[in-house]
């Protein structure tokens, strides 16, 4: 269905034959991620190209033709007529491929094609969101921060994730007011800011809590909360990306707090942790049905604390919130 869909699409672009290097991408359109060299080279058949080390699961997996691999410079005769690479191939990768750079087109075709998420692809990222938040139950938060996202990475790997979606951020006390904080050996105070995610099958989740303690951090929590509720309120296919961000970010503004939210209201994911739509006041464009977006408005005062609560949005005329957890969780120090 898939390569049927990318062919077809290929066509309208008058599109002959594209060169498939991201994993990613490989993944999406064959159902089989790459441990190491591959590429796929998409025409009237696609066809997979991987390394030895690969092959025997590759040929088990994946939904298009299996072959070795082989040198870059060996598959020109492969890429016929008008030829696409990835926007993300890199230079050095491009050259092999053609000598004359300007006779390769440079398409977003596949990354445009996951905007949009399948039954199948929905049901792994709702298996990926139940991982981790199961796994919040048991993060330690007696010790460092550290200690504290180790302890919620191994609850999520020996149940089934492949790993974490992206570094887990715990940042607590001061720490807390930089949205995207590097984890560090700092004993746990509070508010404790918890951004984590699982992949299962490669399929992402995201997820951010935080953990208050006192009237003034309860303040801004309600502030984002009532933002993040407005925001997903406004979430239907058929609305503009940037009228979700506007919901969220005007009530931050009324609040008097609008120089405090400094960034995007959230994004798209699935098998990258940030895809399109960017769901940012400067987005073009509207929301699709089944597509898969986070609502994370937030607010940082510097030198004191921040608040962020970020939950998993399925496009639809009624959102459906794929994420169960409580906004508020319980802790211990």
């Amino acid at each position: 269905m898939k390569n049927e869909e990318l062919i077809t699409k290929l066509s309208q672009d008058d599109i002959d034959s594209m060169f498939v290097y991201k994993p990613e991408n490989i993944k999406y359109i064959c159902d089989f991620y790459p441990s190491s060299f591959a590429y796929l080279i998409v025409k009237d058949e696609p066809v997979l190209y991987v390394n030895s080390i690969d092959k025997e699961d590759a040929e088990e997996l994946s939904q298009v033709e299996v072959e070795d691999v082989k040198k870059l410079s060996e598959i020109k005769d492969e890429l016929t007529g008008n030829v696409a690479v990835e926007e993300t191939l890199e230079f050095g990768m491009a050259q092999y491929l053609n000598d004359d750079l300007n006779a390769l087109t440079q398409s977003a075709i596949i990354e445009d094609l996951r905007k949009t998420k399948t039954k199948d692809e929905i049901t792994k990222i709702k298996n990926s969101i139940a991982i981790a938040e199961n796994a919040i139950g048991e993060i330690d938060f007696t010790s460092t921060e550290k200690y504290a996202a180790a302890t919620l990475e191994f609850d999520m790997t020996i149940n089934g994730s492949i790993k974490p979606a992206f570094d887990t951020i715990v940042a607590s006390g001061k720490r807390s007011s930089s949205p995207h904080s590097v984890t560090s050996m700092n004993r746990v105070e509070t508010p404790i800011v918890v951004d984590w995610g699982a992949k299962y099958d490669h399929y992402c989740s995201d997820i951010t809590r935080t953990f208050i303690d006192g009237e003034r951090q309860e303040e801004i929590w309600d502030i984002v909360l009532e933002a993040q509720t407005a925001a997903i309120r406004t979430i239907s296919p058929g609305v503009e990306i940037s009228d979700v961000d506007k919901a969220a970010r005007d009530v931050i503004t009324d609040y008097g707090y609008g120089d405090y939210f400094i960034h995007s209201t959230g994004h798209g994911f699935g098998l990258d942790i940030h895809e399109s739509p960017n769901v940012s006041m400067k987005a073009k464009g509207v929301l699709e049905e089944n597509m898969v977006i986070t609502a994370e408005p937030g607010i940082y005062i510097p030198g004191e604390f921040g608040v962020r609560i970020e939950d998993d949005i399925l496009v639809k005329k009624n959102p459906k919130q794929l994420t169960t957890l409580n906004k508020k969780l319980d802790f211990l120090l």
